[in-house]
């Protein structure tokens, strides 16, 4: 079956060629001779009520030297494709919630939208973890400075960060009685006014954090082991963290089966679970990353099947809608990416 494919990303030419996600699904989507349309999300607008993109139809490559190349954009209702990979990376802010909303009009019209636009809205990737708490480290949300407080006297060792953060911004360890405490608060809720996390630390995590990642529900049975640098708290790849792959572990495989029912009830097609130990830390829904790592390291072809569950869902959805006129051409004039 021949897609029309878009992705909403960050600007392309500043991906890491031989770690980048987003573009391992390009390169086996094109080998599959499906269209591809890049976008980023200043190209998405809608005008008169209809969800618009400025598509840019896209070329990849699989070369450190060479890996994309762009033709000139043009203007063409988001509808129009079969699929779109929602893939900006945080910050989840006002404009991505308004990408958000563009990308929903297009899902009611039969597009079908990886992941689903809603709960990108509803799944904040740290929160969301909390709805599991038979498999999480004690947590607590809140902006009350005497509250978190107590968490830390409570608990003796704990992690204080962001709620939306990525890459281990912002994540610090504190110890009872610590005298930076007061400061490290203020800091992270603005003085009382922002919501953050705290949770028990969990000791395991010089062993490594795991990425887990998730296809329709199910884990792939190889997880990346993110262990952090001598010195480090965070095993965060962004943070210098080094990668090793390892088959899921009973306890990983008993995580994945709680959450999987609801992502799949979300129309959360791609994910990635966050684990430490036997505990669950975060539910990443935005743009999980890894996959490149774990395949190459396993040969277990992660790609195929995420590609494959979105020609499923695009089979469905066509037989489920009347036919429409599938080119895209232009409908506003056309502009150059120079």
């Amino acid at each position: 079956m021949t897609l029309r494919l878009g992705v909403v990303m960050d600007p392309i030419a500043g991906i890491c060629y031989q770690k980048d996600t987003s573009l391992a699904l390009l390169l086996k989507a094109q080998e599959r001779g499906w269209q591809l349309y890049y976008m980023e999300q200043s190209d998405l607008y809608q005008e008169e009520g209809v969800a618009m993109g400025a598509m840019a139809p896209l070329t990849v490559y699989d070369s450190a030297q060479r890996w994309f190349a762009l033709e000139h954009k043009e203007d063409a209702p988001l509808a129009s494709l079969d699929a779109i990979l929602m893939r900006k990376d945080p910050p989840f802010d006002n404009e991505y919630i308004y990408s958000t909303y563009m990308l929903e009009q297009a899902e009611r019209e039969g597009t079908v939208v990886v992941n689903r636009p809603a709960s990108l809205r509803d799944c904040n990737e740290k929160y969301f973890a909390t709805l599991f708490p038979n498999y999480t480290t004690p947590t607590l949300v809140s902006r009350d400075m005497a509250r978190l407080k107590g968490f830390a006297q409570r608990y003796e060792d704990v992690i204080y960060k962001p709620l939306d953060g990525m890459g281990g911004a912002g994540v610090l360890r504190v110890k009872r009685d610590d005298a930076n405490l007061s400061v490290i608060l203020e800091m992270l809720t603005s003085h009382g006014r922002t919501q953050i996390v705290a949770q028990r630390f969990i000791g395991e995590v010089s062993k490594g954090d795991k990425r887990i990642l998730m296809i329709d529900g199910e884990p792939v049975p190889y997880a990346l082991v993110r262990i952090p640098q001598s010195g480090e708290l965070r095993g965060n790849l962004a943070a210098g963290g080094r990668g090793v792959v390892a088959p899921l572990s009973a306890r990983d495989r008993e995580i994945a089966a709680c959450v999987g029912p609801e992502l799949q009830k979300r129309g959360l097609i791609f994910v990635g679970l966050d684990v430490i130990g036997d505990y669950l830390t975060e539910i990443n829904v935005t743009s999980p990353t890894c996959l490149r790592q774990i395949e190459g390291e396993s040969g277990y072809v992660i790609t195929d099947k995420v590609l494959d569950v979105i020609e499923r869902r695009c089979t469905r959805e066509r037989t489920s809608i009347e036919p429409e006129a599938t080119d895209i051409t232009p409908s506003h004039g056309s502009a150059d990416r120079g």
